[in-house]
């Protein structure tokens, strides 16, 4: 997607990927095997990426020294996204199309919403306020690094960037969605498309580091390895957590659909100022290595209140451990993210 974006702008890309994710939203709306769930699922994922087309785009409209603010507005509203959905996506099935098949068209409507979006955004957005703001990069496919040990550091990185998927691989053999012919098949081509990207980052850095790096070009890439990591850490939990949060209400205090939704809605509702205020920090505060670790100690006592919950817990409880969570979190995230951009 970042690869896309340097090359054909956000407003192109973004649009696309919102009419295309449509098509497995249907797929998964009417779906009527396991594997017809799974496969539609996966490649619903896909839409998620939706998130680096706004942080790109909106680091074009705006300055440098409010780009932190700007960035955590908008990553505050897009996670109030879920937020919403979580509450109108059971209330419109239940309420507006009922019966057995009513989720199912609530999620087929959320759908057609999302190609509807997409082509509107291609007509009435632009990708920033001048016509050549957007300025395609000079080599695409890698990252443009400093100095020989960077290269030899990101090449590094790339093994786990793409080699985590070994780890989908594996868990969807071993729910048996995949044989094992078709797993070894998979990891082939996961080894494949590490080793493709090795070479796209040595094949674009090597000629700039025997020609030399301008000194204004240049940067520690272990600082961004650094960042990579803490937003790894943080926001990798979230999702964990978003992916359990509605079905673990639902069970522990023995919910329906809607209100357990609405109750896991909170921890996303926090984002509509937590992410701001972290990119606001980020404009204005110095020291971003004491924040962020501040923030991580935050995030790690949240995870260990919610640790705790179970049925004997006052749901109330629940709700405000869910919430210490998630704050330092967004705080850290557009600090991370805002360094990274």
């Amino acid at each position: 997607m970042g690869m896309a974006l340097d090359k054909f702008g956000p407003r192109r890309v973004f649009s696309i990927l919102m009419v295309v994710m449509a098509i497995p939203t249907w797929f998964f709306a009417f779906g009527n095997s396991t594997m017809q769930f799974f496969v539609a699922r996966l490649f619903m994922s896909i839409v998620g990426a939706g998130f680096v087309v706004g942080i790109h785009m909106t680091s074009l409209w705006f300055k440098p020294k409010d780009i932190g603010f700007a960035e955590g507005f908008y990553a505050g509203w897009g996670n109030f996204g879920s937020a919403a959905a979580a509450i109108t996506i059971p209330t419109i099935a239940l309420q507006f199309f009922g019966g057995d098949n009513g989720w199912r068209w609530a999620i087929a409507l959320s759908g057609l919403l999302r190609a509807i979006y997409g082509v509107a955004y291609w007509f009435l957005i632009t990708d920033g306020p001048t016509a050549d703001t957007h300025k395609k990069a000079r080599k695409a496919g890698a990252l443009e690094v400093s100095t020989w040990k960077d290269l030899l550091l990101y090449c590094l990185f790339i093994i786990p960037l793409y080699g985590v998927l070994g780890v989908l691989v594996y868990r969807t053999k071993n729910m048996g969605f995949l044989s094992d012919t078709g797993s070894y098949i998979a990891y082939g081509v996961i080894a494949l498309a590490v080793l493709f990207q090795i070479y796209k980052a040595l094949s674009v850095n090597i000629p700039m580091l025997k020609a030399g790096i301008p000194e204004d070009d240049k940067y520690p890439f272990t600082s961004v390895a650094a960042l990579n990591v803490t937003y790894f850490a943080n926001f990798g939990a979230e999702l964990a957590v978003v992916s359990m949060l509605p079905m673990f209400f639902a069970s522990t205090w023995d919910l329906n659909p809607t209100t357990a939704g609405l109750v896991a809605s909170t921890f996303a509702f926090v984002n509509l100022w937590a992410r701001p205020l972290g990119g606001y920090i980020s404009d204005r505060v110095g020291n971003r290595r004491l924040v962020m670790l501040i923030y991580m100690f935050g995030i790690g006592i949240g995870f260990g209140l919610m640790g705790l919950l179970d049925s004997s817990w006052p749901i109330f409880i629940a709700v405000v451990f869910t919430i210490t969570y998630n704050t330092p979190g967004k705080l850290d995230q557009k600090i991370v993210a805002n360094k990274i951009e």
